[in-house]
């Protein structure tokens, strides 16, 4: 029910009753409206704080606390993710790289040695065919390593899948050139020709194209490792400048040289810094020295490995095609050429040698180099022999091991003097990478520890200059 009250006018009249508020809003203050004018409102209020003392230091009090939390999440975020990345460079990428290099090494080792196993059928086969089985069964492992990161990477995938039906398709011809062989039919060297032939047009390309596509994800974590952490920098010094601007606001409006809590707090912050600048360039200069010593001069020399064994395996279907084996001769001197140059000091070896100069890979270049020059020499002899109507000795200088000065000795002496480089390049990475991830050790967490004494510094400093107004 509705109550009325009667009221009476100047004149004594009687007038009509007023209904009570119902409680329903007017117009003007709807929930819409009222949300319209929150904003305008807010920054009305904080006018109205700035125009005070108290309000102003309440005010630069929230941001520093705001800043200070801000700097402490970010930091501890991306100096936590630059460290993570550093060590899976060591744990994770750079091996997965390696097992891509050993995809392709072991591959050029099979098809070399399969050459090498139809020209001999004495003594050496069991040691070839031994050799070969190796090769394979190395190549089958890596890739099962290598191709396990490969997944939804197209660039990946397919070099992978190549590998894994053409594999099989080739160890099928080589067995049947082999028992063809044994049995001295001489289409033995036709099925190991087209063998040979598939793994250069097929199979050693998508080794290549696996390895490219898992060296550059190497190339590009370690660049992410190496980079500058411009959003904690930039925060840190934001905080850094935003404490040291309100100290001397506070210095001015009350006379006092020091405040305890934001001096604690600037020395936090300042701390940090630093310890962020000298870390982070420890780190850098670690990553880029274990990139520039360690990994990149162990792809230069695998890719040197990898042409030796190429122009190893034409060296020896240059001999098993028995006087029309030209085009093998021709890419045995390209590859050559590309190893170590018409000098015999350039090529790949050359780059590496100037790449290693002052590491512990150096002597094993150096070694390397004449190696491949012996090599080199002995081929000529070869050829000449071949090409004299001598083929049973060329055949002889050409394989047998036990010749100190034959072709096998002399590449056998290059193969492994440019695996020790390969050891000691891939070990300097290790070391580098593994240094620059204990630059790190403790810098996110300690950071964030800073930060929140930055914060409770800030408060506590500014809450001791409002007490004064009160």
């Amino acid at each position: 029910m509705t109550s009325t009250v009667t009221r009476h006018g100047p004149d004594g009249r009687q007038q009509e009753p007023e209904p009570e508020p119902t409680g329903e809003p007017r117009a003007g203050r709807s929930g819409l409206a009222w949300l319209v004018k929150l904003p305008s409102a807010g920054v009305s209020g904080l006018r109205r704080s700035a125009a005070t003392t108290p309000g102003r230091l309440t005010l630069i009090s929230a941001g520093l606390v705001a800043l200070a939390l801000l700097v402490g999440v970010v930091a501890t975020a991306e100096l936590g993710f630059r460290k993570s990345t550093t060590d899976d460079l060591v744990e994770h990428r750079e091996p997965l790289t390696a097992a891509a290099q050993e995809v392709y090494r072991s591959l050029s080792d099979a098809d070399a040695t399969a050459a090498a196993t139809l020209l001999n059928t004495g003594d050496e086969e069991a040691a070839l065919q031994e050799r070969y089985d190796t090769a394979i069964a190395r190549a089958g492992a890596a890739l099962a390593k290598a191709s396990g990161d490969s997944a939804g990477i197209a660039e990946a995938a397919d070099p992978v899948d190549v590998l894994s039906r053409q594999l099989p398709v080739y160890t099928g011809l080589v067995e049947t050139a082999r028992t063809n062989n044994r049995q001295g039919n001489p289409i033995g060297a036709a099925y190991l020709a087209e063998a040979s032939e598939l793994m250069r047009s097929e199979i050693l390309p998508a080794a290549q194209s696996l390895y490219r596509v898992d060296a550059e994800r190497l190339v590009d974590e370690q660049d992410t490792a190496g980079s500058i952490p411009w959003a904690t920098a930039l925060l840190s010094l934001g905080l850094l400048g935003a404490l040291i601007a309100t100290q001397v606001y506070l210095r001015r409006r009350t006379n006092r040289l020091f405040n305890v809590g934001l001096v604690v707090a600037t020395a936090a912050v300042g701390l940090a810094v630093l310890w962020l600048a000298v870390a982070v360039t420890i780190q850098s200069i670690l990553v880029s020295s274990g990139k520039s010593n360690g990994s990149e001069q162990a792809d230069v020399l695998v890719r040197a490995r990898i042409v030796a064994l190429q122009a190893r395996a034409d060296e020896t279907l240059t001999l098993l095609a028995r006087g029309s084996g030209t085009a093998h001769e021709e890419e045995y001197r390209s590859l050559v050429s590309e190893l170590s140059g018409s000098d015999g000091e350039s090529g790949l070896l050359g780059q590496a040698r100037e790449g290693t100069d002052g590491l512990p890979s150096a002597e094993h270049v150096d070694a390397a180099i004449r190696s491949a020059s012996a090599w080199s020499d002995v081929h000529g002899q070869i050829r000449n022999l071949d090409n004299g109507g001598r083929y049973e000795e060329a055949v002889d200088l050409a394989i047998e091991s036990d010749d100190e000065n034959g072709a096998t000795a002399a590449f056998t002496r290059l193969d492994g003097d440019l695996a020790k480089g390969i050891t000691e390049s891939r070990q300097v990475f290790v070391d580098d990478t593994t240094n620059a991830s204990r630059a790190l050790t403790l810098l996110a967490p300690g950071f964030g520890v800073l930060a929140v004494v930055a914060m409770f510094g800030a408060l506590l400093g500014i809450r001791d200059r409002l007490r004064e107004y009160r």
